[in-house]
C-alpha cells in the first residue's frame, strides 16, 4: 500500500486550499520579520487564572478509569492543528494504550485547535492538574504538531505544572514554528492557530523565551527530515528541536532509528511506527528516548500496534477529509492575535 504518496498527496493539496490566491510561491513571498525585542514574564512568576469555564475544560478531557491512583505516570494525549483528539488518537494510540493496559486521558482543544493557542493552553493546564490529582502520579503529555508544543506553553506561563510533569513527548511539535505558515497566511488570511505556529510569530519568540526546558522534566522531541507541514525539519537546526534549559532533552530524527525512513507530517502523528517506537521508549524509561534501544524492526513496519489493518484505510480518509473541511472552511483573520497580558513583564507588573 502506497501509504505515504497518499497521505502527502492529501497534505499538498491543504497547503494549496490554506492559500487559494497565491499562484507562485517564490521570491514574492514575505519573508519572516523578527520580533522586536521585549521583557516577557519571569520563569517563576504564578500563573493567571484560567478563563475558561471549568465546565468546558472538564468536558474537554476524557480518561480511562485506570488513571485513578494509577500505578504509572498516565499519558495525556493532545492532538494537532485542525483535529480533535479522536480523530488523531481513538484509531491508533488509545487502542494501543488500552492494549497495554497504559492509564491515559486526550484533551480536545476548542475548535479543532484552530482558534487562538493561548486559550486552548487552559485547557492543558487544567487537564494536567486534573490528572495529577486524579492519578497522585507527575503526568506524561505527548502530542503530535501543535499538540507536542502547546504543552510548553503551559509549562512556561503556569509553572505550577511543572512539578505535575514528568516528561514531555513531542511528534513534530512545532517547537519553533513553520515557515509553510507565512505562505498559508499571506493571500487572504488564515487561522490563528496558523499565524501564531508562522517561524518568527510573537507567539513562537514568547513560547520560547528565557528558557525552552525546565530543570526535573525529561522531553523528548522527535520529527521526519521529510515533513512537509513543520518545516524546516532537517539540517543542523530543525523546526522540532529544544536546546536550551535544564531540563533534560533527545532529539530525535527518524533517520536516526531508521536511515532513508520516508513519513511526512499526518502519518508521523497517527500511523508511523517509528514514531510510536520512540514514544514507548520514553515512556517506559526514565529520561528521554534513545534512538539506539528501538528495535530496528520498526522500519518494516507499515504501521504501528493499536492500528487495525482492516479498518485503517478508512480511519485514514476520515482523518485527511477532517482536516482538509477546517483548512478549507475555518474562518480567516487577518492578523496574529495579541499576546495575552500574563506572557510580557508589563503585564506580570501590571497584576496580569
Amino acid at each position: 500500500m502506497k501509504v505515504w504518496g497518499l497521505v502527502a498527496g492529501v497534505v499538498l493539496a491543504l497547503v494549496a486550499l490554506g492559500a487559494p490566491a497565491i499562484a507562485d510561491p517564490g521570491p514574492q513571498l514575505p519573508l519572516p520579520i523578527p520580533q522586536p525585542e521585549r521583557e516577557y514574564a519571569p520563569l517563576d512568576r504564578p500563573g493567571p487564572a484560567l478563563r475558561v469555564a471549568e465546565g468546558k475544560l472538564a468536558d474537554a478531557l476524557d480518561c480511562t478509569a485506570s488513571v485513578d491512583g494509577a500505578r504509572r505516570p498516565p499519558v495525556l494525549l493532545i492532538p494537532g492543528t485542525t483535529l480533535t483528539a479522536e480523530e488523531n488518537f481513538s484509531w491508533n494510540y488509545e487502542r494501543a494504550f488500552a492494549a497495554d493496559d497504559r492509564p491515559y486521558c486526550t484533551v480536545t482543544l476548542p475548535n479543532h485547535a484552530m482558534s487562538d493557542i493561548q486559550v486552548s493552553a487552559e485547557y492543558v493546564v487544567a487537564a494536567i492538574r486534573a490528572m495529577h490529582e486524579r492519578s497522585g502520579q507527575r503526568v506524561a503529555v505527548v502530542g503530535f504538531s501543535q499538540g507536542g508544543m502547546i504543552g510548553r506553553w503551559a509549562l512556561r506561563f503556569w509553572p505550577d505544572t511543572r512539578d505535575q510533569v514528568a516528561e514531555v513527548i513531542g511528534i513534530d511539535p512545532s517547537n519553533h514554528g513553520t515557515l509553510d505558515a507565512y505562505p498559508v497566511c499571506a493571500a487572504a488570511g488564515c487561522a490563528p492557530a496558523f499565524w501564531q505556529q508562522q517561524t518568527l510569530s510573537a507567539f513562537t519568540t514568547a513560547l520560547n523565551s528565557r528558557t525552552e526546558t525546565f530543570a526535573g522534566i525529561d522531553y523528548t522531541q522527535m520529527w521526519t527530515p521529510t515533513d512537509e507541514v513543520v518545516t524546516p525539519n532537517l539540517g543542523p537546526r530543525p523546526s522540532s528541536a529544544l536546546t536550551t534549559g535544564e531540563g533534560r532533552r533527545a532529539n530525535i530524527s527518524t533517520f536516526d532509528v531508521c536511515p532513508g525512513h520516508v513519513a511526512e507530517h499526518l502519518s508521523m502523528g497517527s500511523f508511523d511506527a517509528v514514531a510510536y517506537a520512540l514514544v514507548v521508549d520514553a515512556l517506559d524509561h526514565d529520561g528521554p528516548a534513545r534512538a539506539a534501544r528501538v528495535d530496528r524492526s520498526v522500519c518494516l513496519a507499515p504501521f504501528h500496534e493499536g492500528v487495525d489493518p482492516v479498518t485503517f484505510p478508512g480511519r485514514l480518509a476520515t482523518y485527511t477529509a477532517g482536516i482538509g473541511a477546517q483548512v478549507a472552511l475555518y474562518p480567516h483573520v487577518l492578523a496574529e492575535p495579541p499576546l495575552a497580558p500574563y506572557v510580557l513583564e508589563e503585564g506580570f507588573a501590571a497584576g496580569r
